[in-house]
């Protein structure tokens, strides 16, 4: 896994390494087992302080999402929550959907704020979505 910094959100750097970790687990590049690289690894790469990553997984593990292992290292818990079978359709609609965002003008961030505010007004039911404007 690779970890992207960007120091200009001002985001903490340990909490988007954290998202990051989050997020490879729930899109399945991190699967249960999965070893993540060492601090010092991160550290290295990324040019941030070890005590930096270790705060991320920390985190991590309090979340229940990675577990360390005595000498070993840390990896991906082995018992999470599986992803949706859909989860490849779902995938390709929000491709298009960025495609759209790109070409009427938002870049990234506008569309992570978009689908944030979205995701936190839409409610599953157990008819389907609610969304709540």
């Amino acid at each position: 896994m690779i970890f992207r910094i960007d120091r200009r959100t001002g985001t903490a750097v340990y909490v988007q390494l954290v998202q990051q970790v989050r997020q490879a687990v729930r899109m399945g590049r991190l699967a249960p087992g999965d070893q993540l690289p060492t601090a010092r690894e991160v550290a290295e790469y990324a040019g941030i302080n070890p005590n930096t990553v270790l705060r991320a997984y920390r985190e991590l593990e309090v979340a229940g999402l990675v577990e360390p292992r005595q000498g070993s290292g840390t990896f991906v818990r082995e018992h999470l929550t599986p992803l949706p079978d859909n989860v490849g359709e779902l995938r390709h609609e929000l491709a298009a959907w960025a495609t759209r965002a790109t070409a009427a003008g938002l870049d990234v961030s506008d569309m992570q704020a978009l689908l944030a505010e979205v995701a936190a007004v839409t409610t599953p039911t157990p008819e389907g979505l609610r969304h709540d404007n």
